[in-house]
């Protein structure tokens, strides 16, 4: 087998791979072995039938498909392993035969490549740093998510309904003094303030005791889902069967205790901590973006369609998942917004086509700036990520995936780029890059 490689065009090169007689002939000889049995002749037993005789029933090329796939598949891999230093391949390749006979074969696969970039400026650019900081109120704020978290429900029979309780209720609503679809219920859960029912209906529940009934009047909004009810008032007489109101715990020592810490000021503290980890890594991942985000600006790549489809499919992943969480079947919400997968995956092509370029930029750098990873840092993060799990650092690393390790390695590297590219470039507050960026367009 020999082959050949040569550039061709959008970021893909052109492997010609001949076979010779021999490699041609044992390919074709083990197709007829694998696929004999499915063939069948007259005066033949089934599967017994020769090579030659299949031939000439069925033609000479019976066993060319077959035979090409096997020979495809035993010397594409090799080949792509032989280049790797020369190109990564990034997608399946497409396929053609230039030669075929009983002598000779050629196969052509055009097959996508990582693109190089062209970088124009990584340096001495001026770019917005984000950081992002934990106030007390922030802590507040966080306590007070977790006391409604962890509220408990309480039947209210001493006093009215207010904003905040859920009511259980009873309604019937008429419009021109007709009943419509939807505009009744028995026993339905309403939580006043949360906007769930037209404006004006949770409002005047509001005051109501257990066993009242009341007529609320209302209009429905000019841009209501309902042709036939858009701007027209309407009456529902509601009963309040039921109020109920949330009891947040007290925020004390027992309180602490049940969310893990010994003391309120202990928990405040372990609130802070958290708040702040997670301010300083989207201060740093969005100085990160606009860092790569500058410098593809002036950056350009060819970039192979099979790149861009890969990164739509991953962003389709995300939102299949996401949508999963909330209990709903992507199928489903494709049939809702009227679109195909294919379809609505091309809503993701500007943003993927992005990401793909901005991760060539960052492997291009790496390998510009010679950044490495040592075995020490790999060793310091390895033990980290050890102890977070309670777990001897050695122990650890031996149950570790040869990818984790991987992982580490790049991370360190990014990690130590845009601690380069921080340094030596100028960082200035967001506020600067919008009134610049704003100045440019006035001066249009």
């Amino acid at each position: 087998m020999k082959y050949t490689v040569t550039p061709a065009e959008k970021s893909t090169v052109k492997i010609a791979i001949t076979f010779t007689p021999e490699e041609w002939a044992a390919a074709n000889d083990k197709a007829y072995q694998d696929n004999r049995k499915k063939f069948a002749v007259n005066g033949f037993r089934k599967g017994k039938v020769p090579k030659h005789v299949l031939e000439l029933y069925y033609g000479k090329g019976l066993f060319y498909e077959d035979a090409l796939n096997d020979l495809f598949v035993e010397h594409y891999p090799a080949i792509l392993e032989k280049e790797k230093d020369n190109f990564t391949a990034v997608g399946d390749p497409a396929l053609a035969v230039e030669e075929i006979s009983e002598k000779k074969v050629t196969l052509t696969a055009t097959t996508p490549v990582k693109p190089d970039v062209a970088i124009e400026k990584y340096t001495g650019i001026k770019i917005a740093k984000y950081e992002y900081t934990v106030t007390d109120a922030d802590v507040d704020k966080d306590i007070e998510a977790t006391r409604e978290r962890l509220a408990e429900s309480r039947d209210v029979t001493d006093r009215p309904a207010k904003l905040t309780d859920t009511v259980n209720i009873d309604f019937v609503g008429k419009c021109e003094g007709e009943l419509f679809e939807g505009g009744s219920a028995k026993g339905y859960d309403l939580t006043l303030g949360s906007g769930q029912f037209i404006p004006g209906f949770e409002d005047q529940v509001v005051g109501m005791n257990v066993g009242e009934s009341k007529d609320v009047n209302v209009t429905f909004p000019a841009d209501y889902q309902a042709e036939s009810l858009k701007g027209k008032p309407a009456v529902f007489n509601v009963v309040v069967n039921k109020i109920t109101e949330k009891v947040l715990p007290e925020l004390n020592e027992e309180f602490a205790k049940k969310v893990g810490s010994d003391s309120v000021e202990a928990y405040r503290a372990k609130v802070r901590e958290r708040l702040e980890k997670s301010a300083a890594s989207r201060s740093r991942n969005e100085t990160e973006n606009a860092i790569v985000t500058a410098i593809a600006q002036g950056a350009k790549a060819e970039i192979p369609d099979a790149m861009v489809e890969k990164q739509e499919d991953y962003a389709m992943q995300r939102m299949e998942y996401s949508l999963m969480y909330q209990g709903i079947r992507l199928d489903d919400y494709l049939k809702y917004v009227g679109q195909t997968r294919e379809e609505y995956k091309k809503n993701f092509e500007e943003e993927a086509r992005r990401t793909v370029l901005h991760q060539l930029i960052v492997e291009k750098l790496i390998k510009e700036l010679n950044i490495t990873a040592s075995e020490e840092e790999i060793a310091e993060k390895v033990a980290e990520q050890a102890a977070s799990v309670g777990k001897e650092a050695e122990e650890y690393r031996k149950s570790m995936d040869p990818r984790q390790l991987e992982y580490i390695e790049g991370d360190i590297k990014v990690t130590k780029l845009f601690d380069y590219l921080e340094a030596n470039n100028e960082m200035v507050a967001p506020e600067a890059i919008e009134t610049k960026a704003a100045e440019n367009e006035e001066n249009k």
